[in-house]
């Protein structure tokens, strides 16, 4: 990801308020290469977060010592190699040790394989799903966007769950109602567009209480749900139009490139949690900028307490 170049004040709004809540413990997951450690390493300085390093200690000390990093004071949880790492992180996390996770140098299979895996501690009864935030210099607010990550084409069901972990993220960043664009291809219902039968079906059970503590409105093209302007054009009357607070995609392949085109193209800065576990999880890439992955930290230390959620049985 391209190094963004600001200035954000949303973003500076979400760290400057992260840095109030003090020091959220987070199992960094097999931090053995230089962007995981020293992005975990500087949202420590910055005062969102205690990180608690699990993996190969010899490894890890090596990493730090080549990036002239200084690791006194941190706690290094012994684990020999990536699976490993993951399933200590997560014990920790079942404990109450640690209040996120955050992934480092290992696949994105192995670290959610063992959050939401059949025997994990951490699993509830929500389908996980992944939040992109965004500072996004156009949009006058943050602006939330899933699933672009973890689930690749969610049923009508899924879909429910991914709204619901969006909107309890946003209840915990303070947005108490948030409007909720769910996007297709076209802003009429169209038998041959699933994702428009989707849409209707997720506005109709938000109507009838199956969808709580949010305003939905879809389907939504993607101009006439962030302008208000397109949506008079086409005379649709809507609350959520021009004002979404959080956009839901259809799939995974549209979401990543709505993802990539706002961050490439628009400049956008942005943070990034998995949810629907016990607790949050940082999903990071290596190809994220420092910010992006400092930004995350902050975005899991301002709403880990309000994320907490009680563990059931699996859906």
């Amino acid at each position: 990801m391209p190094q963004p170049t600001g200035p954000y004040p949303k973003l500076d709004a979400l760290t400057e308020a992260a840095q109030s809540r003090g020091h959220l413990p987070v199992g960094v997951v097999y931090p053995c290469e230089k962007g995981a450690l020293e992005a975990a390493l500087e949202a420590q300085e910055q005062g969102f977060i205690e990180p608690v390093l699990v993996g190969p200690a010899a490894l890890i000390r090596t990493v730090a010592a080549e990036a002239d990093m200084d690791l006194s004071g941190l706690q290094i949880v012994e684990a020999a190699d990536p699976h490993t790492a993951a399933r200590r992180a997560v014990e920790l996390a079942a404990k109450g040790e640690i209040g996120a996770l955050m992934k480092g140098s290992l696949h994105t299979d192995e670290m959610l394989s063992a959050i939401v895996g059949r025997e994990s501690p951490l699993r509830t009864g929500r389908r996980t799903s992944h939040v992109f935030w965004f500072d996004c210099p156009a949009y006058r607010k943050p602006l939330m966007l899933t699933d672009a990550v973890v689930n690749i084409a969610p049923n009508l069901m899924e879909k429910v769950d991914i709204i619901r972990n969006a909107v309890d993220l946003a209840h915990g960043l303070g947005v108490s109602n948030p409007k909720v664009a769910i996007l297709a291809a076209v802003e009429t219902v169209n038998p041959s567009l699933p994702s428009t039968i989707d849409a209707a079906a997720l506005c109709k059970m938000a109507e009838r209480g199956q969808i709580t503590g949010a305003t939905l409105d879809g389907p939504l093209g993607f101009d006439n749900a962030v302008s208000l302007a397109s949506a008079n054009t086409k005379g649709i009357v809507s609350q959520v139009a021009g004002e979404p607070d959080i956009l839901v995609v259809p799939n995974l392949d549209a979401g990543n490139c709505l993802y990539k085109s706002l961050v490439y193209l628009g400049g956008a800065a942005c943070a990034g949690l998995v949810l629907g576990a016990r607790i949050p999880v940082i999903l990071t890439s290596r190809a994220d900028s420092k910010q992006a992955r400092i930004a995350s930290c902050a975005l899991a230390a301002l709403t880990a307490e309000h994320l907490a959620y009680q563990p059931s049985a699996a859906s």
